[in-house]
């Protein structure tokens, strides 16, 4: 079985530009691409997984979302990395778009698109990790049976404890995230 580093999309991977499917203006965030290089060579599939609310609240269609999909395969793939899945939730319960404006099992903090792209990666999650920049993402990962890290980046303002929202590691960037995983995983070896 594989591992894997689930990565939230917007203010994670890349800034956060709210409801953003114009592909231009896609980035990667400074300070990720050695990170993301680091965990890759150390066997760590890539694998982003997105709330999409923008579809439920009417801001954009799903197939907007095919773009932004390939925007990130390239940044990825020009920066040396394999983009291995591209999961997202376009449901919100108080949306406005039938069929989307749904509770669900795959929208953050649930695990649903986590254990979903584990079974068709064939990922074991205990040895793989969620990154992500609010609780949300922390708490999905936790459900999962990953170990989780919180890029502390200002994004996270609710700060509302939980059983599943305390993350294993508190960072400020991916470059930081990786460096701390691999350290961590490496005590956990050696028995530290």
């Amino acid at each position: 079985m594989s591992k894997a580093i689930f990565l939230d999309k917007d203010g994670t991977l890349i800034p956060d530009i709210p409801y953003n499917v114009n592909p231009q203006k896609i980035t990667l965030s400074d300070n990720t691409v050695a990170g993301l290089i680091n965990l890759q060579s150390n066997g760590y599939k890539l694998i982003i997984i997105s709330n999409q609310s923008g579809v439920a609240r009417g801001c954009f269609t799903e197939d907007k979302l095919i773009d932004v999909e390939q925007k990130m395969r390239q940044l990825f793939y020009d920066n040396g990395l394999k983009l291995s899945g591209f999961y997202y939730c376009p449901h919100h319960p108080q949306g406005s778009v039938p069929g989307y404006n749904i509770s669900c099992g795959c929208r953050k903090p649930e695990a649903g698109m986590i254990l979903k792209a584990a079974v068709e990666h064939q990922i074991n999650l205990a040895n793989s990790w969620m990154i992500g920049d609010i609780l949300n993402d922390v708490e999905a990962g936790n459900r999962a049976g990953c170990k989780t890290i919180l890029i502390n980046n200002g994004n996270e303002t609710e700060w509302t404890d939980g059983a599943y929202r305390k993350p294993t590691i508190v960072c400020e960037n991916i470059n930081q995230a990786a460096d701390a995983l691999l350290t961590y995983y490496n005590h956990e070896l050696a028995g530290l």
